[in-house]
């Protein structure tokens, strides 16, 4: 291969491991505890760039604040996003968003810790739009869900918050019976990070 077309290759290839220079800090309230939890995100922003620009804006907007984990499923996920929950109505939350869809970049698949846009179903939404600002976290890898969902980021500390939220006791409708709400999610430069050290491993 001649040498400019392996250096052409070199970088085409490594340009999808490039990150973004920012980190989301997303701080979670457990009911009235006043301890905060800290969960941080890596965000995809080379496989989901309108997403992912999509997220940070209403993250610099204060989007997400007080929003709550409106659906739990023990070692498979949890969903956030929908600012109907921030009401005192459980009925309608899961319907809500900014107004807005967003185009489906579907270039990543799921994994541990993967941040995922939610939808609605094929049959009402065959160009499989994201939705505006809801998202879950999956908590082990979903093949089901590859090529079919809008894959734009991982949680690289805190995943064992998300893993307990997931397995709070929940409503018929699978919401949290406690609120946890997104007290902040905010940008923070990669470098003012602070690590996050990983949960530790059952007996």
């Amino acid at each position: 291969m001649k040498p400019f077309l392996l250096a052409a290759f070199f970088f085409a290839s490594t340009a999808w491991l490039a990150r973004a220079d920012d980190l989301a800090v997303m701080k979670i309230q457990f009911g009235k505890e006043k301890e905060l939890k800290t969960v941080v995100i890596e965000l995809y922003e080379d496989a989901a760039p309108r997403t992912v620009e999509n997220f940070k804006e209403l993250a610099r907007k204060g989007f997400y604040k007080n929003i709550e984990f409106h659906r739990a499923f023990p070692g498979i996920l949890v969903q956030t996003g929908d600012p109907l929950s921030t009401r005192r109505r459980r009925s309608e939350v899961g319907t809500g968003g900014p107004g807005y869809t967003l185009p489906a970049e579907i270039n990543r698949r799921t994994g541990t810790g993967t941040l995922v846009t939610g939808r609605l179903p094929d049959d009402i939404n065959p160009a499989r739009r994201s939705s505006g600002s809801q998202f879950f976290v999956t908590l082990k890898p979903m093949p089901e869900y590859d090529g079919q969902y809008t894959v734009f980021g991982e949680v690289i500390g805190g995943l064992d918050t998300l893993q307990a939220i997931a397995a709070e006791p929940t409503d018929s409708n699978d919401y949290p019976v406690k609120r946890i709400r997104i007290r902040s999610l905010r940008l923070e430069p990669r470098g003012q990070v602070p690590v996050v050290p990983p949960a530790e491993s059952p007996n």
